[in-house]
């Protein structure tokens, strides 16, 4: 397979500014210009590149894991300061293995390839659930932006339509993952330059770990994406283990506050 290519149906894409959607229905597209696109913006979101009876299978194991009302394994205080209402859980790491499907999609690896060079690793794959009249996350960064070398890439697969009815569509600031740390303040504060997705099913959603991100509050029953995290060669697996929120950053390993962050620590 000539990996500079994928083969489709359609592409394209809208907006003025920052191109919001790119869909794959069947022509021939120049990967190569898409990883050029992410890396302009931070971002990349692509329709129907899943098919739905994949997205059901998911979606049926997700819901049948996690059941009616499942119990967060934040901490109360994490949950508190990073206003993060989110439940994960790692099917691939107690062998649920339909969920390798995605993650070995040859257009996926390869599109991964052009975006994060040669001899890239997979991290893990991660199911976000969120409840009912939960906050979503606040604005945040998935691992510190001061080494421009160390960097994940989400790759956001959404097995169920997100939109305002719901709630829980996801916000990017483009171009930040350029920038430092994200500016200290409010977690849910609206910035002038920034994205609104409502992600459909089947689609796929890359972001760079610096850029700037966030989750709108889960007003509909819940809400489900799958994210299949890998990093370039010569990252740790541990790059985000410490998350950069407006407020704090935070160490997942260690279940603590690393850093509080305020006008005065960021001056």
């Amino acid at each position: 397979m000539d990996i500079n290519r994928i083969s489709t149906d359609l592409l394209c894409t809208v907006h003025k500014a920052w191109p919001l959607i790119t869909i794959f229905q069947g022509s021939n597209v120049d990967i190569q210009s898409l990883a050029s696109e992410f890396w302009d913006r931070g971002y990349l979101y692509i329709e129907n590149f899943f098919d739905d009876r994949l997205m059901d299978l998911y979606q049926e194991q997700i819901l049948c894991h996690f059941g009616d009302n499942p119990n967060f394994v934040h901490t109360d205080d994490f949950i508190e300061k990073s206003k993060t209402d989110v439940i994960p859980w790692f099917p691939q790491q107690e062998g649920f293995a339909d969920f390798d499907i995605a993650q070995q999609d040859p257009r996926l690896v390869a599109l991964t390839e052009a975006i994060l060079g040669h001899d890239w690793s997979s991290l893990y794959s991660m199911v976000m659930y969120s409840k009912k009249d939960t906050k979503g996350q606040a604005w945040h960064q998935d691992c510190p932006p001061e080494d421009k070398s160390q960097y994940n890439l989400n790759r956001l697969v959404y097995s169920m339509d997100i939109d305002a009815s719901l709630g829980g569509q996801t916000l990017v600031v483009p171009g930040s993952h350029k920038g430092q740390a994200i500016t200290v303040g409010p977690g849910d504060e609206h910035f002038p330059d920034q994205l609104v997705f409502s992600p459909k099913k089947g689609s796929i959603l890359l972001l760079h770990g610096h850029i700037w991100h966030r989750v709108l509050p889960v007003t509909g029953d819940f809400r489900v994406s799958i994210n299949y995290r890998c990093c370039p060669r010569g990252t740790p697996d541990n790059v985000t283990d410490i998350a950069v929120y407006r407020n704090m950053r935070y160490d997942f390993s260690t279940n603590r506050v690393v850093e509080e962050r305020n006008e005065q620590t960021d001056v």
